[in-house]
Parts: structure tokens; C-alpha cells; sequence
């Protein structure tokens, strides 16, 4: 018999996390690595995702990707 593995809810909104990235990155055509340091740089995961992740999760993959490449280009605009 298959054994269930139970992930945190930490585990669940990194995943959620990983997701944003990769799905933003590839409707902007580049890699994750820059759309996490792009991330990174304007403070969008740890003051945007990760406190909207109950919101933001319920949302299409391709709404939320669309919705991270807007603020993320707000938030670079205002720094």
C-alpha cells in the first residue's frame, strides 16, 4: 500500500511560491532565476505572495501570472 506523505503549510506556500515564478517567467519569456531576483529585489515575495497566498491561490494559474508581472513592473517602477 502507498503511504501519504503530509506536507506543512510552509511546504504548500513555497510551492505556491515556486509556481508564481515559473508561470511569470515564462509568459515574460526568461528565466526563473531572474524573475526571483527581480522578485527579490522589490521585496514582492515575503510583502506580496506570501501574505496573499490564501487569495491569490484560489485565482487561475494564468491570472496570477498575469497579476505578478503587473505589480512586479509597478514595484520596480517605484523604486
Amino acid at each position: 500500500m502507498e503511504q501519504l506523505v503530509e506536507i506543512s503549510k510552509t511546504q504548500v506556500i513555497m510551492a505556491f511560491v515556486a509556481t508564481c515564478i515559473e508561470s511569470s517567467a515564462r509568459l515574460l519569456n526568461t528565466t526563473y532565476q531572474e524573475v526571483y531576483h527581480r522578485m527579490k529585489r522589490v521585496g514582492m515575495i515575503e510583502r506580496y505572495i506570501i501574505p496573499h497566498y490564501e487569495s491569490l491561490h484560489t485565482e487561475s494559474r494564468e491570472s496570477i501570472a498575469n497579476g505578478m508581472i503587473e505589480c512586479l513592473n509597478q514595484w520596480e517602477e517605484s523604486k
